[in-house]
């Protein structure tokens, strides 16, 4: 661990006159890793008055952070700053992906406590370029905007106030006005793609023009402001496109490859949630060839046990589910997994496919409702022969998932009877006819 003394004091008036702007509440809450950015972040707040929360984090990966974590809870009771501590352990996974998550919640914690609408963080100009370049090497040009200066969340904002500032005006910052900050050895190691391009390319480009960060900030508000628009008119189409849970795929072909794109993405993050991260470009785009194909029936299989299914012109997304086979014994009422009802009643007029009347001398009882299997057929009323019932489906344009459950009606000889709503077998009986059963399909 280093830290940094000199004598001599200077101030970033300009970033003080923003804040004061933006913020009008009382409570702010900085998130404070002890390292130059945030400890110039956390002196220059005090001058704007306001109670000041310091929410530090241990993530506990190097020897040094407990040592830091010291150094930051002295600097605020020096200070009369209200220091609040968490500590990350037992990682899973991803450490990086599970430590940016234990520490975001843990900042919404504090912000809940102390009733702020506003979290501070201390990105600046050359983080900016980093990682607007980190994504234009990894192929996500989806977000060249970076990051905001202000970003909105579900129930706070998160605020960064240096982000006209570079690395040097915060070390200058910190070395003038004689406050201690700890440097993280690993933020130098060329093990990691920001680090290199921090000693590497952006020193060079740097040589090209000493304040091309302020380019980049140019170029991160333009790329909000297509995105801003884009986003509006993709949720004007939204509403006709997406409806019930369900995707209009002719109306949503109908649209430019870009607008379609981002229906598709603010679907899934619709489905997804909090866990959108786990979607990549290669899902949406697998999900967008699917949309194009002729073939009414795909599955595109999505992370998190989700599946994204095309069924003719109408597509969902759901939880995938395990195969589901049932076999009920008709009585009188049976609610069925499709959430349709099949009930045995006194008397209708109606003679459609919802309807069946049969003769007990005809069938074997009991009578059975049960799923598709393999193989079967029926024996469809006024036409000779049997037909498939697989045959009937696709005729029929019965979407795959939906196959799966559709029930079927038989005798205790497993001959097919009916299929709800679809085809009547040969022992359908007439209203001249003698029937002593009448089954309804709700």
């Amino acid at each position: 661990m280093e830290y940094l003394q000199l004598n001599g004091v200077i101030k970033m008036n300009d970033v003080l006159k923003d804040i004061k702007k933006q913020i009008k509440d009382e409570t702010v809450v900085v998130a404070t890793s002890g390292g130059p950015d945030s400890m110039c972040l956390l002196n220059l707040i005090k001058d704007t008055n306001k109670k000041i929360i310091c929410a530090h984090v241990n993530h506990k990966l190097r020897e040094e952070s407990n040592e830091e974590a010291k150094m930051v809870k002295s600097y605020c009771t020096s200070n009369n700053i209200t220091y609040e501590y968490f500590e990350i352990t037992n990682y899973k996974g991803n450490t990086e992906n599970y430590a940016r998550e234990k520490r975001y919640k843990f900042f919404e914690k504090i912000l809940k406590k102390y009733n702020s609408k506003y979290l501070l963080t201390a990105h600046h100009g050359d983080d900016l370029i980093e990682t607007i370049l980190m994504r234009i090497i990894r192929g996500n040009i989806d977000n060249l905007e970076g990051f905001k200066k202000l970003t909105k969340r579900d129930n706070y904002y998160i605020y960064r106030p240096l982000i006209t500032k570079t690395k040097e005006d915060i070390l200058n910052y910190c070395k003038t006005n004689n406050i201690k900050y700890a440097l993280d050895k690993t933020n130098f190691e060329d093990t990691y793609t920001r680090n290199r391009i921090r000693k590497y390319i952006l020193p060079e480009l740097k040589k090209e023009n000493k304040n091309i960060h302020k380019n980049f900030i140019k170029l991160s508000n333009k790329v909000q402001n297509y995105e801003e628009y884009i986003n509006k008119e993709v949720e004007k189409k939204l509403k006709e496109i997406y409806k019930n849970s369900t995707i209009d795929i002719k109306k949503l072909n109908t649209e430019e490859n870009i607008i379609k794109e981002k229906i598709v993405y603010k679907i899934l993050k619709k489905t997804y949630k909090e866990n959108i991260k786990y979607i990549k470009q290669n899902h949406i785009n697998s999900i967008i060839k699917s949309l194009e194909n002729k073939k009414p029936n795909i599955i595109v299989y999505l992370p998190k046990n989700k599946i994204f299914i095309k069924e003719y012109n109408k597509a969902i997304i759901e939880d995938k589910k395990e195969k589901i086979e049932y076999n009920y014994i008709l009585k009188d009422e049976i609610k069925l997994p499709n959430s349709h009802i099949i009930k045995v009643i006194n008397d209708i007029e109606e003679t459609s496919n919802y309807t069946i009347k049969l003769n007990t001398k005809d069938i074997k009882l009991p009578l059975h409702i049960r799923t598709k299997q393999e193989g079967d057929k029926i024996k469809i009323k006024g036409l000779n022969g049997s037909k498939k019932i697989k045959d009937i489906f696709i005729d029929e344009k019965i979407p795959k998932e939906e196959r799966k459950i559709y029930p079927i009606l038989t005798d205790d000889k497993d001959n097919v009877l009916w299929i709800p709503g679809l085809k009547k077998s040969e022992f359908d009986k007439s209203k001249t006819k003698n029937y002593d059963i009448i089954i309804k399909y709700f």
